[in-house]
C-alpha cells in the first residue's frame, strides 16, 4: 500500500451496475486498511443504480444489514488526478468475518473464474475497447457539445478523423496524463461512428487488472470531461438515431511456459480456442442481462448498427458476436463483441471467461463460423428485452456454472427493481438516470 498524497484518500468497493461504493478516510487510515481496517454493509454492492436498497432482499433487515470486511484489492492505491485536491482511491473487496469472500460482489466472481484458469497452470490474458459519447446535458435532452474551436455544435460524425482528435485535444491530453499517472495502459484514441463518440482501447494484460482499467478509465473520462465543460457517457444508445456505445473484450489463455494455448500454428486456431468459442456462444442468449443490463441497452441492438444481435462466430468478421481476429498465429485472440458500453466490466469478464471455461472443461465444439454479413443469415438471436433477459438470466444451468449463486439472485432482484421504477420515468428523461452512472 503506498503513501496517500493527501490529508484523506477514498476506498471503493464496486457494486453489481459497476459504481463505486465505500467512504473517505483520513491519511493516518491507510495502514490499518490491509488488517480489516474497514467495513461496508454487504447491502451496500447490492443497490440499484440510483443507490438504493433492493426491496425485500435477504442482506438488508432479515439479516439485520451486516457489515462485511474490506480488504485491498490487489491493485494498491492509485491517484485521483480529476480532483482539484490530490487524492487517493484503494479498490477494495468484501469478506465474510470468517475470511471468505462475499460472493455478491462482482470483483469476487471475476476471482472464482480466473481460478478456474488457474487450476490448470493458465492465466487470462484480456484487454478492452470501450466507445462513449461526449454530449452537452444542461437542456432538457442531450446534445452534441460545442466544437472547441469554433463554438458551433458538432452536427455530423467523423470517422477517424484526425480533425476532431486535435479539436478535443486539451480533453485528451487531461485524459491521456491521468491515465499514466493511474498506471492504466490507455493506447489508442479514435473517433467513431456517432456524433461525438470515441473510442478508448486499453492495452493486453492480467484479466483483473483489464477489468479494473475499464472501471478507471471510465471515472476517468466523466470527469475529466467534466473539467472540459461537457458530460463523456458510456450510455449503450445515448440518441435513438445515432450509433450505440460497445464494449469489446478480447482474451486469450496463457499456459507457465508463457505460450498461448489457442495458438497451434494454424490461422485457424487449436481446439481449445475453438472450445472456448463454443462455450460462450452456449452461454450467449443468457448471459444477455450482463452484456445488456439496462432499460436502454436494448435500443443499442438493431441490425446493420454495429451491434451484433445473432449468436454466431467467425474469423475476421465484424458482424459476428465473436470475431478471431488474423494476425500473428501466436497472437491468436477471441474478440468477444455483444456488450454495450454501460457493462460491469467485471461481471462482463466473468460471465464470459466462464462461459469459456465451460466450454474447454466440456470439449464443446462450435458450428461452422458464420461467412458473410451475420445480420441477414437465420441465426439464434440475443434475448428482445430486458424482461426476457432477466428471465433467462435467472433460470439458465450454464449461468449457474458460471456466476455466484448468490451474485445471480442479487442481480435478478435488482434489475426487476430497477424495471418498475423506470416505468415510472418520463422516456424523454430516461437518459438522466443512465448519463454518469454506467
Amino acid at each position: 500500500m503506498t503513501t496517500a498524497h493527501s490529508a484523506t484518500f477514498r476506498i471503493g468497493a464496486v457494486d453489481l451496475n459497476g459504481q463505486l461504493r465505500g467512504k473517505r478516510l483520513p491519511s493516518a487510515h491507510l495502514g490499518k486498511l490491509k488488517n480489516g481496517g474497514a467495513r461496508l454493509p454487504f447491502s451496500a454492492l447490492n443497490l440499484d443504480v440510483w443507490g438504493c436498497d433492493i426491496d425485500d432482499s435477504p442482506l438488508v433487515f432479515e439479516s439485520g444489514d451486516q457489515d462485511g470486511v474490506l480488504l485491498p484489492a490487489s491493485r494498491g492505491s492509485v491517484p485521483m488526478p480529476w480532483l482539484a485536491t490530490p487524492s487517493d482511491l484503494v479498490l477494495m473487496q468484501l469478506f465474510h468475518d470468517d475470511g471468505t469472500a462475499f460472493m455478491g460482489d462482482p470483483t469476487q466472481a471475476l476471482s472464482a473464474v480466473l481460478d478456474r484458469f488457474a487450476a490448470r497452470g493458465w492465466s487470462v490474458v484480456a484487454a478492452t475497447e470501450m466507445e462513449f459519447t461526449l454530449v452537452d446535458d444542461s437542456g432538457d435532452h442531450l446534445c452534441p457539445p460545442l466544437h472547441p474551436r469554433d463554438g458551433r455544435r458538432l452536427a455530423a460524425s467523423d470517422v477517424l478523423s484526425i480533425t476532431e482528435l486535435d479539436a478535443f485535444d486539451a480533453f485528451f491530453t487531461d485524459v491521456y496524463d491521468g491515465a499514466a499517472a493511474m498506471g492504466i495502459p490507455l493506447q489508442t484514441m479514435t473517433a467513431e461512428s456517432g456524433i461525438g463518440q470515441f473510442e478508448v482501447t486499453l492495452n493486453h494484460q492480467n484479466a483483473m487488472k483489464a477489468a479494473d482499467d475499464a472501471l478507471l478509465i471510465k471515472h476517468l473520462l466523466r470527469a475529466t470531461a467534466r473539467n472540459h465543460g461537457f458530460a463523456a457517457t458510456f450510455m449503450a444508445k445515448p440518441y435513438a438515431d445515432d450509433a450505440g456505445n460497445g464494449m469489446h473484450v478480447h482474451f486469450s489463455v496463457v499456459d507457465k511456459e508463457g505460450n498461448n494455448v489457442f495458438d497451434d500454428g494454424t490461422d485457424e486456431g487449436s481446439g481449445l480456442l475453438k472450445s472456448a468459442v463454443a462455450g460462450c456462444l452456449s452461454a450467449m442468449r443468457a448471459s444477455s442481462l450482463i452484456f445488456a443490463p439496462n432499460g436502454s441497452s436494448y435500443d443499442r441492438f438493431a441490425p446493420g448498427a454495429h451491434a451484433p444481435t445473432t449468436i454466431c462466430w467467425g474469423y475476421e468478421n465484424r458482424t459476428a458476436a465473436i470475431r478471431i481476429p488474423g494476425g500473428a498465429q501466436a497472437s491468436r485472440r477471441i474478440e468477444h463483441r455483444v456488450a454495450g458500453g454501460d457493462v460491469n466490466p467485471y461481471l462482463i469478464l466473468a460471465a464470459i471467461l466462464g462461459a469459456a471455461i465451460e466450454g474447454i472443461e466440456s470439449a464443446l465444439m462450435p458450428p461452422p463460423p458464420t461467412v458473410g454479413n451475420a445480420y441477414d443469415q437465420d441465426l439464434p438471436q440475443l434475448a428482445a428485452t430486458w424482461a426476457e433477459a432477466i428471465d433467462l438470466f435467472e433460470g439458465d444451468e450454464v449461468i449457474t456454472r458460471c456466476l455466484p449463486a448468490e451474485l445471480i439472485t442479487n442481480l435478478v432482484m435488482t434489475k426487476r427493481q430497477e424495471m418498475l421504477k423506470l416505468a415510472e420515468v418520463a422516456p424523454e428523461a430516461q437518459w438522466q438516470t443512465y448519463l454518469e452512472r454506467v
